[in-house]
């Protein structure tokens, strides 16, 4: 991607060239005045046949330097160097031939300076400070010794802060004109940057697979990338009112209404509509409101629906081949037991074997379950449910293995809280956190914590520790991966089952950090109070 070319130091050249100019013509119009006012304004009244033909040189020395080739013939740093020495020799010959210090010539030498402080870099502009200086002082020290045989104090003294003040606007004449070139050099650099950047989100606005749309307020598209205009069945919108081409899309945009699914275009394609407010971020100003550009951003979800299906199918085929290598070992066992049980004839063997028979059969519903869990994705009902009642509810069912088993399970929950979640997500959500925190903890009595708070602007936390070995790092990247699992007997779809469920909810399931002090595995499950 190449960016729009930006030629800073030819700006700089452009604009110092232009500024030479206009320096240039305001010597040119103080040369004019010196050569056909000046003695009618007092100037030269000393010696006015030698000021009329140094004003007459100098407006020709002007006239010659000022044209555009003189700079190309010379260069730019020889010729402000020859201007400006040209100008303070003539200026104060002129002050001396009009009276010296008096006569005003030395505020128009400052004029001058800070003139050449803005347009030259280095030490020139300090040397025609110098020269100015050198030339008053000369001047005045002529009038003083020579002219009278006398120095007046007072006169020195204004004498004294003029120099000193050539050098001070000279060089700050200088300073200003430094940082100008830097804030220039800066404002290039940062338009370059913003000329990337605008390409970069041109080409990456063109090429996003979502339809995005600028609606004006009057209801006319502004702009519509390629997408909007393939979603819509269109091959151009702008410029064409959004209720010509979209009715339906105007309207939901019209009633403020976000996120929702429509059909549109010839096609009728399933899309969700999602309006973003004001590109020029005045949708919180109420005056202001009326006259924004509003974005809206289209999301063909047929597209999304067919690319999760293929996931999903690549997924249960990956599952089908693990399945039928999980399923042989329990299928064996089921018929090897079955056998056994049939020639038999000790009741602590048959139990045995029968209670082999159960385990297995048992794993083979529960792999089949988690298939159809994948699956089968089943709306959410969501109702209030007693957190701390259905929690105990869970730890006294049958299958948790009496009362030994019963005291390994604690919980620290508040009666007056709630979860709004459907009911047979959240006992499939506990009986994988709970199944894989009894394989990995102690077994010591309160190994495995439920807990809950109230974390505010109703939500609630449940916490699900254990006192197991922890989470290692390679198993937290892919603790939620499908068929990602740590055990020998697993399926690797409980906690992808866990998530996909509490997400259905609106929830979130999440692992916090291992604690040192606390180890053991610990999740977090986060929702609202009520649905």
């Amino acid at each position: 991607m190449k960016a729009p070319a930006f030629h800073s130091g030819t700006d700089v050249a452009s604009v110092r060239r232009k500024a030479l100019r206009y320096f240039n013509l305001f010597r040119l119009v103080i040369a004019t005045i010196f050569l056909v006012l000046g003695t009618r304004i007092g100037l030269g009244s000393e010696a006015p046949r030698f000021f009329w033909f140094v004003a007459l040189f100098y407006t020709g020395s002007v006239l010659a330097l000022g044209f555009p080739d003189a700079e190309n013939r010379i260069g730019f740093p020889r010729l402000m160097a020859i201007q400006g020495f040209m100008d303070m020799l003539i200026l104060s010959i002129i002050m001396w031939t009009s009276g010296g210090y008096p006569s005003g010539i030395p505020v128009l030498m400052m004029i001058m300076l800070a003139g050449y402080g803005l347009l030259v870099e280095g030490r020139i502009v300090p040397f025609m400070a110098a020269l100015a200086t050198i030339g008053v002082l000369t001047e005045n020290g002529w009038r003083a010794f020579v002219a009278y045989g006398k120095m007046d104090a007072a006169n020195f003294f204004q004498v004294a802060l003029a120099c000193v003040s050539f050098f001070i606007i000279a060089l700050g004449a200088r300073l200003l004109a430094q940082r100008a070139q830097i804030n220039a050099s800066l404002a290039a650099a940062r338009g370059v940057a913003l000329a990337q950047q605008q390409m970069i989100n041109a080409h990456i606005i063109r090429d996003m697979r979502d339809g995005i749309i600028v609606l004006h307020a009057d209801g006319v598209v502004r702009h519509a990338n390629p997408s909007a205009c393939r979603l819509l069945g269109l091959d151009h919108v702008e410029g064409h009112l959004l209720a010509d081409i979209a009715p339906a899309l105007a309207e939901y945009c019209r009633a403020g209404v976000t996120g929702q699914l429509i059909e549109l275009g010839e096609a009728r394609r399933l899309l969700r509509c999602r309006v973003a407010g004001s590109v020029d971020g005045s949708e919180n100003n109420e005056d202001s409101e009326d006259e924004s550009d509003m974005l809206i951003f289209l999301t063909d979800l047929e597209d999304i629906q067919r690319h999760m299906q293929q996931l999903k199918l690549a997924s249960l085929g990956r599952l089908t081949a693990s399945m039928a290598h999980e399923i042989r070992n329990p299928l064996s066992a089921v018929t090897q037991a079955a056998e056994l049980l049939c020639e038999e004839k000790r009741a602590d063997m048959q139990a045995r074997l029968a209670r082999i028979i159960n385990d297995n059969a048992r794993r083979i519903e529960r792999m089949v379950r988690d298939v159809l869990a994948v699956g089968r994705r089943e709306t959410a009902q969501p109702e209030a449910l007693p957190l701390a009642k259905f929690v105990a509810e869970l730890f006294e069912a049958a299958d948790l293995g009496g009362k030994n088993e019963r005291a390994i399970f604690r919980a620290d929950i508040d009666p007056g809280l709630t979860l709004g979640i459907d009911r047979a997500h959240l006992h499939q959500i506990f009986d994988n956190l709970l199944s894989n925190a009894r394989r990995y903890c102690s077994g010591k009595p309160g190994s495995i914590r439920v807990s809950a708070e109230n974390a505010g602007n109703g939500l609630v936390r449940v916490h699900v520790r254990d006192d197991g070995p922890g989470l290692g790092e390679q198993v937290r990247l892919h603790l939620f991966e499908p068929f990602f699992t740590s055990h020998a007997k697993g399926t690797g779809l409980g906690l992808y089952i866990a998530r996909e469920l509490a997400e259905a909810n609106g929830f979130n399931l999440e692992p916090l950090d291992n604690d040192p002090e606390n180890p053991g595995a610990h999740f977090i499950l986060t929702g609202r109070s009520k649905p």
